[in-house]
C-alpha cells in the first residue's frame, strides 16, 4: 500500500529543491526525516519536503486504519519536483529601464510504500 501528499505553488526554485530530493529517494522514512531535519537549519528545501514527507506519512496512516503496517518499515518510494508558474516582478533600472524579475515556484509529490 501506498500514499501520497503534494504541496503546490510552492516559494522556492525546482533545482534547489531537486538536490534535496536526491538525498531521501529510496530512504526509509525514519531516515529522511533525520537527514532532512539536519539539513532544514541551513536549506529552506530540506523544511519543505520535511513538511511534505510528515505529511505522507500521516496520509498513510489514516488510509491504514487497522494498523497492519508498521511505520518503521516505510520507505520513500518517489519524489517528484515540477515546475510551477512564475511570479513576474519588475524592478526599476538606470535610464527609465525595467528589468523583469521571475520568481519561481514548485510543485512537490512525495510518495511512501511499505
Amino acid at each position: 500500500m501506498e500514499a501520497l501528499a503534494k504541496s503546490t505553488f510552492v516559494r522556492s526554485s525546482s533545482p534547489k529543491l531537486r538536490i534535496v530530493a536526491k538525498h531521501i529517494r529510496g530512504v526509509g522514512v525514519n531516515q529522511a526525516l533525520v537527514t532532512l531535519h539536519s539539513l532544514s537549519r541551513r536549506n529552506k528545501g530540506a523544511y519543505l519536503l520535511e513538511k511534505c514527507l510528515k505529511s505522507a506519512v500521516a496520509n498513510f496512516q489514516v488510509k491504514d486504519a487497522e494498523g497492519a503496517s508498521d511505520i518503521d518499515r516505510l520507505k520513500v518510494k518517489t519524489v517528484m519536483i515540477d515546475e510551477g508558474p512564475l511570479l513576474k516582478r519588475i524592478r526599476p533600472h538606470a535610464q527609465g529601464r525595467a528589468f523583469r524579475i521571475l520568481k519561481k515556484m514548485s510543485h512537490i509529490t512525495v510518495v511512501v510504500s511499505d
